[in-house]
């Protein structure tokens, strides 16, 4: 079988790179790291999660579950590795990070039709290839796809803190899944006047000078993508606006009072041992010592310790409409040499950990029907891989935003459903059904 390259050894490349081996193609898979560090990731593994390690829902009720069924139905590395790896977070799949990407690391670099390449990539090699550098690329790639793609657009993303498990007070905090379901998340209470001395803390913190590499970008409020806010923009929109976020209280009763607290921080499960917690939607680029004053300003984690900081990095995306076709090529290199030089995963335009994952699967199967002779795969529009590849080739958008996957991005069912567990449910009933008829046809 031909032989073709994958940059980058992320979730989208490691995806790409198992849906090519797989049917039996030879796989040269190009990883920088750890020659080449990133701005975010801490080691060498392959896969490795660096925001949070929460994957999203698995609800035949939610945009998420569909996109994970499909995924199941697609044969995906990263799913597998994930469910593997599990760590409890009600109705969440998340994972624990070490043993994630230990995992998807392992089954890669044993396939025998994978070779893992450890060396930065400096420019986009001959076609076919699958650029799955991710939102992190390196300076030298970055440079290199702006040449081949013109305009490319840019963010910030934020990770939250993680800490110990044992130093989180649990005579101030409890156990409890919003409106009583499960029990997979530390809930630690906050009165009003402990919710004001965050807030007045939150508001004086010093924030992080950007990296020499994001210096001259617009460091704003416009800038950030709004799944990923950091905590300190949120709290720049108002007093309250953290009580309807990350803190929010709703449907948490402390057993303690049966009342709903004032505010509530929530933490789950970073490891599958539970020693480490991380503190949910608290995304942040504060400087450390102000983070750690902040974290002690919360009752519960007046003794925190904190394992992991949380960091803010520089995010960049392609403007997916006007530079891939629908098969995730480059438009430029297809009109003027006829080169198909596919993208995936978040570079794409695409935002969370199964979405990206997505774009890896649909450019590797891309890929590898380019390679035979076969015709390139067209996803069902009803399908949550199709929804997000319609959105990534829809230009009437005045400007275009990262995604995820959501139900608004389905295409209508063409009835007016009220209830809307049902609704979701024949959203998941008809893109399954299509899924299944695409697989099919493969």
């Amino acid at each position: 079988m031909p032989n073709i390259v994958v940059v980058g050894g992320g979730l989208a490349g490691s995806e790409a790179s198992w849906q090519l081996a797989k049917r039996g193609f030879s796989v040269d898979l190009y990883e920088m790291r750890p020659f080449v560090e990133s701005a975010a990731h801490s080691t060498a593994q392959l896969a490795e999660v660096v925001c949070s390690n929460s994957f999203g829902g698995e609800s035949e009720e939610s945009a998420a579950g569909i996109l994970k069924a499909e995924l199941a139905l697609g044969g995906s590395l990263i799913l597998d590795c994930a469910h593997i790896s599990r760590v409890p977070a009600g109705g969440a799949l998340a994972v624990d990070r070490d043993k994630f990407a230990e995992l998807v690391s392992a089954h890669i670099e044993s396939n025998p039709n994978i070779r893992v390449i450890r060396t930065e990539v400096m420019d986009i090699p001959s076609a076919p290839c699958v650029i799955a550098t991710g939102p992190l690329s390196s300076t030298a790639m970055t440079k290199a796809l702006r040449a081949r793609v013109g305009d490319y657009l840019s963010f910030f993303d934020a990770v939250a803190p993680i800490v110990t498990r044992e130093s989180i007070n649990m005579e101030k905090a409890y156990i409890a899944g919003r409106y009583g379901r499960g029990n997979d998340y530390i809930n630690c209470p906050m009165n009003k006047e402990e919710y004001l001395a965050f807030y007045e803390c939150l508001a004086g913190a010093e924030r992080v000078v950007p990296h020499s590499f994001e210096r001259g970008m617009r460091f704003s409020e416009d800038s950030y993508f709004e799944g990923c806010m950091p905590i300190e923009e949120m709290a720049s929109r108002g007093l309250d606006t953290l009580r309807f976020g990350p803190m929010k209280p709703v449907g948490l009763p402390d057993p303690r009072t049966g009342r709903e607290p004032y505010a509530a921080a929530q933490l789950r499960a970073d490891n599958r041992e539970g020693t480490l917690f991380n503190l949910v939607g608290f995304q942040t680029g504060l400087k450390w010592g102000a983070q750690e004053r902040l974290l002690k300003t919360i009752p519960a984690l007046e003794n925190a310790d904190i394992a992991r900081f949380g960091v803010m990095h520089r995010n960049i995306y392609v403007n997916a409409p006007e530079a891939l076709d629908e098969h995730l090529r480059l438009k430029k290199l297809l009109s003027e040499s006829g080169e198909s030089v596919f993208l995936a995963g978040q570079i794409t335009g695409v935002e969370g950990y199964m979405e990206s994952t997505a774009m890896g699967l649909v450019a590797g199967l891309n890929a590898a029907c380019l390679l035979s002779g076969a015709p390139l795969p067209v996803w069902p529009p009803e399908s949550a891989i199709g929804s997000l590849l319609r959105y990534l080739n829809d230009n009437t958008a005045k400007s275009f935003q990262p995604m995820n996957t959501n139900l608004g991005i389905f295409p209508p069912l063409g009835q007016k459903v009220k209830n809307k567990k049902l609704k979701a449910k024949m959203f998941y009933d008809r893109s399954l059904s299509a899924s299944k008829a695409f697989w099919e046809s493969m």
